[in-house]
């Protein structure tokens, strides 16, 4: 590693004032500390958010599930409130790299990195989620701009995110064994608002709906349905592991079995 100074406040408005001043944010350092081993990041100084209590926990608010950032995966994974408001989230939760990754790793980081390969970036824009900062509140639609990218400001700080309970919710996998990130995951959720069908793990730009998924299952929620939408490969991510073609194929497979767990 390079040299950096480190900070572990206990306040957020102490983490906030750090993070606006430079500070690179750890929230878990599931990337960022692997990263920095390789002397491929060289931060010059870390502000450690585990310390700030405010940033994790699980409540209901309305006909919503609010998480806070710093909550773990597995403590998504185990809640019995998630389990029984969006029991598609916390499959997803339990299922996210191994143990320790899961041990570690927080709801907020893995959605502020926006890796294209991540699970979690495919629950909030399938659930139509909204994204809570130190500075403002955003939509899952608008939040997400491509790899690694996302609406955030330097220094702003992911605080909580709000999941609307569905109707039915599922995210379906089909994992890279190694590294247990997503080759192809495809979340569907049904909605007040209709169906929502997010991908991650497919996209060269990260994580995306699929509107001719969408419009297929608004009119008959069946696998047919979604048998018949015809996958576009030409946008999709071709590597080492699996081709565009390969992943096509995924998205479509993995949403008529999605659908068939919840029709």
């Amino acid at each position: 590693m390079y040299a950096f100074t480190f900070d572990k406040p206990s306040t957020l408005a102490d983490a906030s004032k750090a993070a606006a001043g430079g500070a690179k944010p750890l929230a878990g350092g599931q990337t960022l500390l692997a990263s920095m081993k390789l002397r491929l990041s060289e931060p010059g100084s870390l502000v450690d958010l585990g310390g700030v209590k405010e940033l994790a926990g699980i409540k209901r608010e309305g006909n919503a599930l609010v998480i806070g950032a710093m909550t773990r995966h597995i403590d998504v994974a185990n809640s019995a409130e998630v389990k029984a408001a969006i029991p598609g989230l916390a499959d997803l939760a339990a299922h996210i790299g191994d143990k320790q990754v899961r041990a570690m790793g927080t709801l907020g980081g893995s959605v502020a990195n926006n890796d294209p390969a991540a699970c979690y970036p495919s629950a909030v824009l399938g659930l139509g989620a909204t994204v809570h900062t130190t500075h403002r509140q955003i939509a899952a639609d608008d939040f997400f701009q491509g790899m690694f990218t996302t609406a955030l400001n330097e220094g702003e700080l992911i605080t909580a995110i709000s999941f609307p309970i569905p109707k039915k919710s599922v995210y379906m996998k089909f994992n890279q064994p190694a590294s247990r990130f997503a080759m192809t995951g495809v979340f569907v959720a049904q909605t007040d608002s209709g169906v929502r069908v997010a991908v991650t793990g497919a996209g060269s730009g990260g994580v995306f709906r699929h509107t001719g998924l969408e419009d297929a299952l608004n009119q008959s929620f069946t696998p047919p349905a979604a048998a018949a939408v015809k996958i576009d490969a030409s946008d999709l991510n071709a590597d080492l592991h699996a081709s565009a073609a390969y992943r096509a194929n995924l998205i479509s497979v993995l949403t008529q079995r999605a659908v068939a767990l919840l029709a």
